[in-house]
């Protein structure tokens, strides 16, 4: 329809192979604060393919966006860089620049390729054992239940998992952050728990497991 496409890749960078590029996607943002390793306010990404560079241009223009050849002329004339090079619109803050650099530096090490398929294995792992031992039971009415919302399929997802619980979240969550698990909750009733490939392990999943009964148990008793 000769429209713009452009997608929210927030939680996908880092997290899941992307080839915007040759997908021909027209132009894509994202953070970098999760998957990336940044850490909280870390610097966002963009993408502008380069069939739009002439095209698509931005709507804030700064002085970090035009051509480098006459940046300093002082001249009120704006060249704007081609692509998306244009969008910057000052310098980068060097105190956010430096972890992403680093984290970077290790994703380019270990290839978002080898990362992704551990991540497909990780998370199918825990995947399996949650539904081995705490899916719904008609023999065992009384048992504590764990559904996965997330979609089964590897193709849908990236390393999360989103549960919900037969029992209050809220209480399943407490228990957690007791026994020293990193997750986090959304409501009204889900918890979010990522293997995250490059530095979780199948033994995290296994322990994860484990603690998860006793957790559990104990937010059954505080109902």
């Amino acid at each position: 329809q000769g429209c713009f496409v452009g997608f929210d890749l927030a939680h996908a960078v880092g997290n899941v192979e992307l080839y915007l590029h040759d997908w021909g996607v027209d132009f894509a943002c994202w953070c970098s604060y999760k998957y990336l390793n940044s850490g909280a306010g870390g610097l966002a990404g963009a993408f502008v393919h380069e069939k739009h560079a002439y095209t698509i241009k931005p709507t804030l223009v700064g002085w970090f966006g035009h051509e480098l050849s006459t940046r300093f002329k002082m001249d009120n004339k704006l060249q704007l860089i081609p692509g998306v090079t244009g969008f910057r619109i000052s310098n980068p803050p060097i105190l956010l620049v430096c972890p992403l650099h680093a984290s970077l530096e290790i994703f380019k090490q270990a290839t978002m390729r080898a990362l992704r398929r551990k991540s497909i294995l990780l998370t199918g792992y825990l995947e399996y054992m949650i539904k081995q031992y705490y899916s719904q039971d008609k023999a065992e009415t009384k048992k504590t239940v764990v559904n996965i919302i997330t979609p089964s399929s590897i193709e849908d997802r990236g390393c999360q998992l989103t549960l919900t619980f037969s029992v209050p979240m809220k209480q399943v969550f407490q228990e957690l952050e007791k026994r020293g698990v990193v997750c986090d909750k959304r409501e009204p009733n889900g918890i979010r728990v990522a293997p995250v490939p490059l530095y979780n392990s199948f033994h995290d999943v296994y322990k994860f497991i484990n603690l998860l009964t006793s957790v559990l148990d104990s937010a059954e008793s505080k109902k």
